[in-house]
C-alpha cells in the first residue's frame, strides 16, 4: 500500500525532499521505490522519470516493465541531469536502456554505428543524427559504468571508451565534412586528412565532458599539390569541427580545441607532415614536446597520422636533454596553479594543489628524463606509464600502486561531476548536500563528509608526488638495499639530478652519499629529510652549491643536537636553509665560519638586525675583555662583525627586513667594529680627540653588501703639541685600517671624499679642515658633506665638525655658477667615470635612472633649500626626498618613479654580491647570473628576463625625470632638423 512508504523509509532510500517525493512516488507502482537506493541524487531521479512520464508514457512503460532496465534508468537519471534532459528530448532512444551494453563497444564497432544513423542523410540532419546517436552510446556507457561494483577499476575502461566514442564522432563528422565543402570530389577524395588525438584523447583517458585537442595533417595524394590538398584539408577540418560544436537542432558534444598545433591559435589549421616537422625542429617550446607525448591518430586517415606519431616520436623522447627543459615544465606546473582563481583553489580537482595535474606532470615528467633512453617507459596514459616507470625500477612499486589509485579516485569525482549537467566542471562542492550525492554517486565513500576527508587527504598524498617520485630514489642510488625494492643506478640517478636543474650531477650525488652514508644518527636523520630537501635545493638558483654548502655545514656541526633536532623537527627552518644556501655564495661561505648561524632559521626575530645599543656594548665589552691584547680584541670584532652581517644577509634573502632596514643595519654594524676599533687604537689621554665622520652611502646609513664604508677623520689637540697631535691622529687612521682588515669579509675604508681628495692629507684637525672650508671650498665637497655624519669617537668634537658641516653643505644660498657646476661635474661623471664599454643602461650606481641620478638630484635640493627647509638637512637620501615632496619642491608622482628606481638600484647591487660573493656594479647579462639576482629579489623562477625589463623600465623613467628637473631638459623633446 502506498501509506506503508513512510518518510522514514524514503530518508534511509537518500531522499532529501521526503514530502514531495512521496508525492512524486504515488504515481509509479510499488516495485520502483527500491531503485532509488542505487540512485545518486534519488529526488533528481524521480524528477526526470515524472518528466518522461508525461512527455513519453508509451516509451517510459516499455522500459520500466523490465526491472533490470527500471533499474538502469533510475540510476542514470540520478546521477545525470544531463543525460536526462538527452532523453526526454529523444525519448525513442530510451530504447539504449533496455539494451545493455556487457562491456564497451571498440572504436570501430562506435564508429560503423553512427556512420550508419546517418546513412542517406544530408545538412543538419546527418549532424543531428550523429549527436543524437554520440549520446546514445553514451547513455549505454554511462548505465554500464554507473552498475560497476568497483567504480575505480573502471575509469580507466570508460575514460579510454570515451575517447574510442570520441574518434568515432570525429570520423563520422569529417566523412559528412567531405559531401558538403565546395571542391571538385575527385579533388576531395585524393586530401588526406589525419586527425592526431593530443591531451586526454590521445592517451584514451577522456573525460565525460572535455575538450577533445586535435592536430591536423593534410597530404595530397598523387595527383593533387600539397598546397591544393592543404586548403581542401583545411576546409574539410572547419566543417569536422563544425559538425561537433556548431550550433544546430540537436546541442553540441563537446569543443574540438585545435590550439596545441604549431603556433596555437595564429597558426595554419591544417599542415603537412613535412611543414610539422620543420616547426618541431626549429621553433618548437618544450612544453609543445610535453604535449606531443600523448600523440595518437584519433580520426580520419589512420596511415597519415601514424607516420605523423612515428615522426615526432624521437623529438618527443629527446626533449628533455634541452637547456632549461624540466625548469620550463615546472614553471608551466605554476603558471597554472597561479592562474587560478583565488576562489577557487581549494577547491580545483584538476589544476589546484594536490589535484590531477600534480599527477599527470610529474609522471610526464619522469617519462621525458627516462623515455630518452628506456623506450619501455615511452607510454602516452598515464597510469600505464606510472607501471612501466614502477616496472623498470624508477620508482618504487608500493608508491606507483598508492599513486594509481588516488588518480583513479581523482577521476572517478571528475567523472561524476561532469556527469551531472553534462558540463565542463573540476570544481568540488562544498555545499553538504551536493558533497553527499556526490558521494553516492562515486560508491567510495559512505557520506558527503567522508568523502571530502578522503578528498582533503588524496590532495595532501598527491602533493607529495613529486617529492616522493622523483627524490627519494636518488637515496637509493647510493645505498645498499633500499627498502622498497628500488635502486636507481648511478646513471639513471645522475639523469635525474640532471633534469631537475643539478648542473653537475655526479658530484650531487656524491654529496648524497656522504650525507647519507653509514649508520650515525645524522646520517640517519638527513636519509628520510634528503628527499624533500633537495625538492627544496632544485627550486632554488644554483642546487649545486646549496648542496655543497649544506654538505660542508653538515660536516663542521657534526653530531650537534640543536642541529639535527631543527633539521627533523622544524621543516621551516631546514627549508630556509635550502633557501639560502641555493641562493646565495656569499651566505655560504659565510656559514663556513660560522656555522652556529643556522640555529636563526627557528625564528624569524633571530634574523632581524640587532639594535645598535647592543652591538656597540658587544665591542665595547670586547674591547675591555681583551685590554691588553690589541689582536685578540680585533679578531673578536671581526668575528662579531661576520656575525652580524651573515645575520642581516639572511634576514634579506628570506624577507625579514626591507632595504632600508638592511642600510641601517649594515651601517650599524661598520659603525659597531669601529666603535671597538677606536677604543683599542685611540686610548684614554693620549693627548687628542678623534672622531670617524662617515660619508657617502655609510652616512646616509644606506650601505649594502660589498659596499665601501666612505669616511673622514679629524682630531682636536687636547694637551699635545700640533706635531704630536697630527703624528698620534695619523698613528690612530693606520691602526684602524689593520685592526679592520678582513679578507673574508672586506671592510673597506675609503677616503677619497675628503678635502682635495686623493691627493690631501688622510686625517685633518678640525682647525684645519675650518681653515679649507672657508678659502678653498669647491662645489662638490659642499655636495660630499651632505651625508657627512659623525659615526664613531668624541663626542664634543663630533658635534663640532658636524656644526661646521652644516655651515658649509647648508649655505643662505647657491649661486647660479655653483649650481652650474654641480651639473657640469655629474655631466663629467657621467662621461668619465662610467667604466670602458660599460653599458650605461645597466650600470646600477653611474649608469642612467640609478643611484647617482637620484642621489645627485636629491642633493641639489638640499643644497638650494637646506637652509630654509629644516627636513632636507638630513644624510638618508630617501628621507630628503619625502621632505621635498612635502614642501612642494617635487611632485609625488616624479618623486616615486625616483624612489622606485633608488629602491630597485640599491638591492640588484646588494643582490649581486649575495648571488655570486662578489662585488659589482652592473646588471649581469649572462641569464643564469641574472636568474640568480632575480631570485633574490623575490622574483619567481625563470624571472631573468623580466627582472630586466623592470629595471630598465624603471630607470628609464627616474632618468625621464632626472633630465626634466636636473639638467632642465624637456621630457620628450623634438628631432632637431637641419
Amino acid at each position: 500500500m502506498r501509506h506503508q512508504t513512510t518518510l522514514t523509509d524514503l530518508a534511509r532510500l537518500g531522499f532529501a525532499d521526503l514530502e514531495t517525493s512521496r508525492e512524486r512516488l504515488a504515481e509509479f507502482d510499488d516495485s520502483v521505490i527500491p531503485f532509488f537506493a542505487h540512485a545518486a541524487d534519488p529526488d533528481q531521479a524521480l524528477l526526470l522519470l515524472g518528466r518522461l512520464r508525461e512527455g513519453a508514457p508509451t516509451e517510459l512503460e516499455s522500459v520500466m516493465r523490465d526491472d533490470a532496465a527500471a533499474a538502469r534508468l533510475v540510476r542514470v537519471l540520478g546521477a545525470s541531469m544531463g543525460l536526462g534532459d538527452f532523453l526526454s528530448r529523444r525519448p525513442s532512444e530510451l530504447s539504449a536502456i533496455s539494451d545493455p551494453i556487457a562491456g564497451p563497444p571498440g572504436a570501430a564497432e562506435y564508429t560503423a554505428d553512427i556512420l550508419g544513423s546517418m546513412a542517406g542523410l544530408e545538412g543538419d540532419a546527418a549532424v543531428t543524427a550523429l549527436r543524437v546517436r554520440y549520446r546514445r552510446h553514451l547513455v549505454q556507457l554511462t548505465a554500464w559504468d554507473l552498475e560497476q561494483s568497483d567504480p575505480l577499476a573502471a575509469v580507466s575502461v570508460v575514460a579510454a571508451a570515451l575517447a574510442d566514442l570520441a574518434g568515432a564522432a570525429l570520423d563520422a563528422s569529417l566523412a559528412h565534412a567531405r559531401t558538403v565543402v565546395r571542391f571538385p570530389a575527385a579533388d576531395v577524395a585524393l586530401t588526406r586528412l589525419a586527425v592526431i588525438g593530443m591531451g586526454k584523447a590521445g592517451a584514451r583517458e577522456l573525460n565525460y565532458v572535455s575538450d577533445v585537442d586535435v592536430i591536423f595533417v593534410g597530404e595530397a595524394a598523387d595527383g593533387l599539390s600539397n598546397d591544393r590538398a592543404v586548403e581542401i584539408a583545411t576546409r574539410l577540418a572547419m566543417e569536422t569541427m563544425r559538425g561537433i560544436h556548431e550550433p544546430a537542432y540537436e546541442p553540441e558534444l563537446w569543443e574540438v580545441d585545435a590550439n596545441l598545433r604549431p603556433e596555437g591559435k595564429d597558426g595554419a589549421l591544417v599542415r603537412t607532415l613535412e611543414s610539422h616537422l620543420a616547426y618541431y625542429d626549429r621553433w618548437a617550446k618544450s612544453w609543445e614536446f610535453q604535449a606531443l607525448l600523448k600523440a595518437r591518430p584519433l580520426a580520419g586517415d589512420l596511415v597519415l597520422g601514424t607516420r605523423y606519431v612515428e615522426a615526432v616520436a624521437p623529438l618527443v623522447w629527446s626533449s628533455a636533454s634541452r637547456d632549461g627543459f624540466v625548469d620550463s615544465v615546472q614553471r608551466m606546473r605554476e603558471r597554472v596553479t597561479q592562474n587560478i582563481p583565488g576562489d577557487e583553489l581549494d577547491v580545483q580537482l584538476k589544476l589546484g594543489p594536490g589535484g590531477l595535474r600534480d599527477v599527470e606532470f610529474t609522471i610526464q615528467l619522469l617519462q621525458l628524463v627516462h623515455g630518452q633512453s628506456d623506450p619501455l617507459v615511452r607510454q602516452a596514459a598515464t597510469l600505464p606509464a606510472l607501471i612501466a616507470l614502477a616496472d623498470q625500477g624508477y620508482i618504487g612499486r608500493v608508491e606507483a600502486a598508492e599513486f594509481s589509485r588516488d588518480y583513479r579516485f581523482l577521476r572517478l569525482l571528475e567523472h561524476r561531476l561532469q556527469l551531472t549537467k553534462l558540463l565542463r566542471t573540476h570544481l568540488m562542492p562544498t555545499d553538504p548536500e551536493a558533497l553527499r550525492i556526490l558521494a553516492r554517486a562515486s560508491g567510495v565513500s559512505a557520506s558527503g563528509v567522508e568523502l571530502a576527508e578522503q578528498w582533503k587527504r588524496t590532495k595532501n598524498a598527491v602533493r607529495r608526488l613529486h617529492e616522493r617520485l622523483f627524490y627519494r630514489p636518488l637515496l637509493s642510488a647510493v645505498a645498499a638495499l633500499p627498502e622498497d625494492g628500488l635502486a636507481l643506478s648511478s646513471a639513471q640517478a645522475t639523469a635525474r639530478l640532471a633534469a631537475i636543474g643539478f648542473t653537475d650531477p655526479a658530484g650531487a650525488l656524491r654529496h648524497i652519499a656522504a650525507l647519507t652514508g653509514g649508520v650515525s644518527r645524522r646520517a640517519t636523520i638527513q636519509r628520510n629529510l634528503l628527499p624533500v630537501m633537495l625538492q627544496w635545493f632544485a627550486e632554488g638558483a644554483d642546487p649545486d652549491h646549496g648542496l655543497l654548502a649544506f654538505r660542508r655545514l653538515s660536516d663542521d656541526l657534526g653530531e650537534a643536537y640543536w642541529f639535527l633536532r631543527m633539521l627533523r623537527d622544524s621543516s621551516g627552518a631546514a627549508q630556509r636553509l635550502t633557501h639560502v644556501l641555493s641562493g646565495s655564495r656569499f651566505v655560504g661561505d659565510l656559514f663556513e665560519r660560522i656555522p652556529e648561524a643556522a640555529a636563526w632559521l627557528e625564528s624569524d626575530s633571530e634574523l632581524r638586525p640587532r639594535p645598535t645599543a647592543v652591538l656597540l656594548d658587544e665591542a665595547r665589552a670586547t674591547v675591555a675583555r681583551h685590554y691588553d691584547d690589541a689582536d685578540a680584541a680585533a679578531l673578536v670584532l671581526r668575528t662579531a662583525r661576520r656575525r652580524e652581517i651573515l645575520r642581516v644577509a639572511m634576514g634579506a634573502i628570506l624577507g625579514t627586513i626591507t632595504i632600508e632596514e638592511l642600510g641601517r643595519a649594515l651601517s650599524d654594524i661598520t659603525t659597531a667594529v669601529l666603535t671597538g676599533a677606536l677604543a683599542i687604537a685611540h686610548r684614554y689621554g693620549d693627548g687628542i680627540e678623534f672622531a670617524v665622520i662617515a660619508m657617502g652611502r655609510y652616512g646616509g646609513a644606506e650601505l649594502g653588501f660589498g659596499s665601501d664604508a666612505d669616511v673622514m677623520y679629524v682630531y682636536r689637540p687636547a694637551g699635545a703639541t700640533d706635531g704630536e697631535a697630527q703624528s698620534r691622529a695619523e698613528n690612530i687612521v693606520r691602526s684602524l685600517s689593520r685592526l679592520t682588515e678582513d679578507l673574508r669579509t672586506p671592510l673597506d675604508l675609503d677616503i677619497g671624499l675628503r678635502p682635495e681628495g686623493k691627493t690631501g692629507a688622510i686625517v685633518r684637525s678640525l682647525d684645519s679642515y675650518r681653515a679649507y672650508y672657508a678659502r678653498w671650498s669647491l662645489t662638490w665637497e659642499a655636495q660630499a658633506l651632505l651625508r657627512a655624519r659623525g659615526a664613531v669617537g668624541d663626542d664634543p668634537l663630533i658635534a663640532e665638525f658636524e656644526k661646521l658641516a652644516d655651515e658649509v653643505r647648508f649655505p643662505p644660498s647657491i649661486s647660479d655658477r655653483d649650481v652650474r657646476e654641480i651639473k657640469r661635474i655629474k655631466a663629467r661623471v657621467e662621461s668619465e667615470r662610467l667604466p670602458q664599454a660599460a653599458d650605461p643602461s645597466r650600470h646600477l650606481k653611474l649608469g642612467r635612472g640609478s643611484l647617482s641620478d637620484v642621489e645627485w638630484f636629491v642633493q641639489l635640493l638640499q643644497l638650494q633649500h637646506g637652509a630654509r627647509i629644516p627636513g632636507l638637512r638630513t644624510t638618508s637620501t630617501l628621507g630628503a626626498l619625502a621632505v621635498a615632496v612635502d614642501a612642494g619642491l617635487v611632485t609625488p608622482a616624479d618623486a616615486a618613479k625616483l624612489r622606485d628606481a633608488w629602491v630597485l638600484a640599491s638591492r640588484a647591487r646588494s643582490a649581486i654580491t649575495l648571488w655570486s660573493s662578489k662585488t659589482a656594479d652592473v646588471l649581469p647579462t649572462d641569464r643564469a647570473q641574472l636568474e640568480g639576482v632575480a631570485r633574490l629579489l623575490e622574483y619567481a623562477p625563470g624571472s631573468a628576463s623580466l627582472l630586466e625589463e623592470d629595471y630598465l623600465r624603471t630607470t628609464r623613467l627616474a632618468r625621464h625625470v632626472f633630465e626634466r628637473e636636473f639638467y632642465g631638459l624637456p621630457s620628450n623633446p623634438a628631432p632637431t632638423t637641419a
